[in-house]
C-alpha cells in the first residue's frame, strides 16, 4: 500500500468537480467506515454464543433505530457506489506502460471495489432484507452459523468479501487523506503507508475472527438442532 510513483500517474483522469469529489470521499470514509468497523466489532460477539451475537448484531433498542441505521448506511453507500463507478469509467489504467506498485494499487483498489459492491449487495439482501421481508424476523444466529460451517461457497464468499472490504477501506483512507490535503507531500504519504497497512490488518483480523467464530459455532449440535427447527418452521409457514 505505497504511494503512487510520482513519474507515473496511475491513471488519466477526467476533471471532477472538487465539491463532488470531496463529498464522495467523505461519504465513503465517515459514515461507511464507522459502520463497517462497528459491524465487524459487533460480529465478534459470536465468540460468546448465539444470544450475544443476536443482541449485538440484530437487535435494536428503538423501533425506528433499525430503519434509521439502514438509511444512514444505504444512502451514503448508493452515493459512493455511483460516484465510484463514474470515477472508474473516467480513468484509464496505464499499468502496461508503467508497471509500478502504485499503479498496481490503483487496479487492486478498483477490482476490490467491484468485489465489495457485489459482496455487500448479496450480504445486505441475504442477511438483512430477506429474513425480515420474507420471514418476518432478523437472521437467526443458527442459520448463518450453520451455513458458514457446512456450505463452502458461503464461507469463501465471506472470507473474500471481508478481505476486499478491509483493503478497499484501508487504501481508501489514504486516498481520502490525500484528497482532503491531509497528506500533501510524498514524504507524508510514505509515512502514512505503515498506518494504512495496520488498519488493513486490524480490519481483516476482526472480520476473519468473526467468521471463525461463526464457523466454529456452526458445527455444534446446538446450532444444528436450532437450524433444523428454523427450517421446519419456515417450511410450515409455506
Amino acid at each position: 500500500m505505497s504511494t503512487q510513483a510520482a513519474t507515473a500517474p496511475a491513471a488519466l483522469p477526467q476533471k471532477t468537480p472538487l465539491l463532488q469529489s470531496r463529498l464522495g470521499s467523505f461519504l465513503a470514509v465517515v459514515p461507511l467506515s464507522i459502520w463497517v468497523v462497528n459491524h465487524l466489532w459487533d460480529n465478534l460477539a459470536a465468540f460468546y454464543g448465539g444470544a450475544a451475537w443476536q443482541t449485538a448484531v440484530t437487535q435494536y433498542k428503538h423501533p425506528y433505530a433499525q430503519a434509521l441505521t439502514f438509511l444512514i448506511v444505504m444512502l451514503p453507500l448508493l452515493f459512493h457506489t455511483g460516484w465510484g463507478l463514474v470515477r472508474m469509467f473516467s480513468f484509464k489504467p496505464n499499468n502496461l506502460a508503467y508497471p509500478y506498485y502504485g499503479n498496481l494499487k490503483y487496479i487492486v483498489q478498483r477490482v476490490a471495489g467491484l468485489g465489495v459492491l457485489a459482496f455487500l449487495g448479496a450480504h445486505i439482501w441475504l442477511a438483512f432484507l430477506q429474513p425480515r421481508l420474507i420471514h418476518g424476523q432478523a437472521e437467526p444466529f443458527a442459520a448463518i452459523a450453520y451455513e458458514m460451517h457446512w456450505h463452502a461457497p458461503t464461507i469463501m464468499v465471506y472470507l473474500l468479501g471481508v478481505l476486499g472490504t478491509a483493503y478497499h477501506l484501508a487504501n481508501g483512507l489514504q486516498g481520502f487523506a490525500m484528497g482532503w490535503g491531509l497528506l500533501a507531500t510524498e514524504r507524508s504519504m510514505r509515512r502514512f503507508e505503515p498506518w494504512s497497512i495496520v488498519i488493513f490488518l486490524v480490519l481483516l483480523a476482526m472480520g476473519w475472527g468473526a467468521i471463525f467464530a461463526l464457523y466454529q459455532a456452526g458445527g455444534t449440535e446446538e446450532v444444528i438442532r436450532a437450524r433444523e427447527e428454523i427450517v421446519r418452521l419456515r417450511g410450515d409457514m409455506h
